[in-house]
C-alpha cells in the first residue's frame, strides 16, 4: 500500500528538473529558425502560400503565430531586418485577414501597397525629419558707377580750303555759223558777202 501511494504521489508531482529540455546549444538555432520564419512573413506571397495550404486553419499554428509575437519587444526587434515582418505578424492575429490572403486579388493588393510604401516612404519621412534649410540670401548686386560719355577726341583746328565752283558765265552767242538759231538767213548772207568780196580783190589784183 505505501508503494502504490508513493507512485501516486511521485504522478502527481510535477517532473523534475532533469526531465525538462534543454537545446544543447542554450537556444541559438531555435533563435535563428524562429527569426527566419518571422521576417518571412514580410512576404505577402508566403502569407499568400500559408493561407492556400491551409496552415491557418490548425489552431497549433495559430498559437504559434501568438507565440511569436515576444519579436516586437526591444530586445528582440533590434535583431530584425524586414519591419514589414511585424506588421503583417499583427495582422495574422485577425481571423479575416488569414482567410482574405487565400485570394490572389488580395495578396498582389498586399504587395502593391507594399511597394508603393517603400518607394515613397523614405521620401515622405525626411520631409518632417530633416530640418528644413534657411532661405538662401540672394546677394544684391552693387549699383553700377553711372555711364559717363566717352571723351570726345579734339581734333586739330584746320584751315579747310572750301573749292567753290567758279559761276557759269552768261550765256553769249556762239560766233560760229552754227550758233545761229535755225532759219536764220544771216549767216547766209554774210557767207554770199564774203565770197563776193573775196572775188572782187582776186579781180583787182589781177587788173593791177
Amino acid at each position: 500500500m505505501a508503494s502504490t501511494k508513493e507512485s501516486d504521489n511521485a504522478s502527481d508531482t510535477p517532473s523534475s528538473p532533469k526531465n525538462v529540455y534543454k537545446d544543447p546549444d542554450d537556444g541559438r538555432q531555435r533563435f535563428l529558425l524562429e527569426l527566419e520564419f518571422v521576417q518571412c512573413l514580410a512576404n505577402p506571397t508566403y502569407i499568400h502560400y500559408l493561407a492556400q495550404n491551409r496552415y491557418f486553419e490548425d489552431e497549433a499554428f495559430i498559437g504559434y503565430l501568438k507565440y511569436l509575437q515576444y519579436w516586437q519587444r526591444p530586445e528582440y526587434i533590434k535583431f530584425i531586418m524586414y519591419p514589414h515582418c511585424l506588421y503583417f505578424l499583427e495582422l495574422l492575429q485577425n481571423a479575416n485577414f488569414r482567410n482574405a490572403m487565400a485570394h490572389p486579388a488580395n495578396k498582389e493588393v498586399a504587395h502593391r501597397q507594399q511597394f508603393f510604401f517603400w518607394k515613397n516612404y523614405r521620401n515622405n519621412r525626411l520631409k518632417f525629419i530633416l530640418p528644413k534649410p534657411p532661405p538662401e540670401e540672394v546677394p544684391t548686386p552693387a549699383p553700377l558707377p553711372p555711364a559717363s560719355a566717352p571723351p570726345q577726341q579734339s581734333l586739330p583746328a584746320t584751315n579747310i580750303a572750301m573749292t567753290t565752283a567758279p559761276p557759269a558765265p552768261a550765256s553769249t552767242h556762239s560766233p560760229m555759223p552754227y550758233g545761229l538759231p535755225s532759219g536764220s538767213a544771216l549767216a547766209k548772207n554774210d557767207m554770199r558777202n564774203s565770197g563776193i568780196d573775196r572775188r572782187k580783190r582776186k579781180h583787182e589784183r589781177s587788173l593791177n
